[in-house]
């Protein structure tokens, strides 16, 4: 309880510092936190300039991570990313391989517009996501920890690009929908970002703090109720045995262990970073939507009948609220 309460109060400075920088995206905020404190990977979907990757930025000075960025195009290369062989001759003229690592050696790695990359490349990185360690030549080379992606993707513009399999889309803990920051926030934005002097990101945690803290959240007690409102809600999504007609009608295919396993991690992340002791059906009600819209597909009928994803998840959540 003592290490609970004592992690809270600091991720409370943590949200603080980061919303010096951020403006008008907490919600944006506070879901990256869960994720990684839940020690998952974020699919950050937005239009460009609402600060993803400032977001990505300002997350790896304060909590003491080492950032870096990839530009994801279709001409990108396994090996731009994760490193390649090169052959050198020493001294006494032997020729050997000497392994260069790729941008995807970090601690907190943005692909930023993954989509555009193509599928070779996007398999690469998810052997990194799900392993934490890459192949090269033969050679597995582990990658620094904690390890996180945080990938960007623009929805508007799909012209040349590749679109993530669904093997991959299930990698990431959380889909985040960024939206465009309210009127207040956009002043203060604008003002802040445009004068001579700009606010700057300080460490308030380290990688040791971080993994201590992803340690922590998993030994948070979770209620047998908490529990099987997950199995309920996950289980409902699917269409083969679910209880629900609109999602028999309107449900291609539904989520898969690893939402169930998602939501229990993410609402003990969710209840730390509030200062709280356990979980509780509201945290999994919240967390919801960024969880299993990305593990969820809609069919025709439910275009035809205009229904969402979001309105499958409210009708999912509705007997837990």
């Amino acid at each position: 309880m003592a290490e609970i309460e004592a992690l809270g109060d600091r991720l409370g400075l943590v949200r603080d510092r980061i919303g010096r920088i951020i403006f008008g995206q907490q919600e944006v905020v506070d879901r990256t936190l869960v994720t990684l404190l839940a020690g998952g990977h974020v699919l950050l979907i937005g239009v460009p300039g609402l600060a993803k990757t400032r977001l990505v930025e300002t997350l790896g000075t304060v909590l003491g991570l080492a950032e870096k960025r990839i530009q994801c195009t279709p001409d990108l290369m396994p090996a731009d990313i994760l490193g390649s062989e090169v052959l050198e001759e020493g001294e006494n003229g032997r020729r050997s391989f000497r392994f260069l690592p790729g941008p995807v050696f970090s601690q907190l790695l943005m692909a930023d517009e993954i989509n555009r990359a193509s599928p070779r490349t996007q398999s690469a990185l998810l052997q990194a996501m799900q392993e934490h360690r890459v192949s090269v030549a033969g050679q597995y080379h582990a990658l620094p920890q904690p390890f996180h992606v945080l990938a960007t993707q623009n929805p508007l513009e799909q012209e040349g690009t590749y679109p993530l399999p669904e093997a991959q889309l299930d990698r990431f803990l959380m889909q985040i929908d960024v939206e465009y920051p309210d009127r207040d926030a956009e002043r203060r934005m604008m003002i802040a970002t445009t004068g001579s002097s700009d606010e700057r990101a300080v460490t308030v945690l380290s990688a040791a703090d971080l993994q201590t803290a992803q340690r922590l959240v998993r030994r948070v007690p979770v209620g047998e109720g908490v529990v099987d409102g997950i199995l309920d809600l996950v289980r409902r999504g699917r269409p083969e045995s679910s209880d629900l007609v609109e999602v028999r009608r309107h449900v291609a295919w539904g989520p898969g262990p690893r939402a169930s396993q998602a939501l229990m991690l993410a609402a003990r992340a969710r209840a730390v970073l509030d200062g709280r002791l356990a979980p509780s059906l509201d945290d999994v009600v919240a967390l919801a939507k960024p969880i299993l819209k990305h593990r969820m597909a809609l069919n025709f009928a439910a275009r035809a009948d205009g229904v969402t994803l979001d309105d499958v998840i409210d009708r999912l959540c509705a007997p837990l609220a």
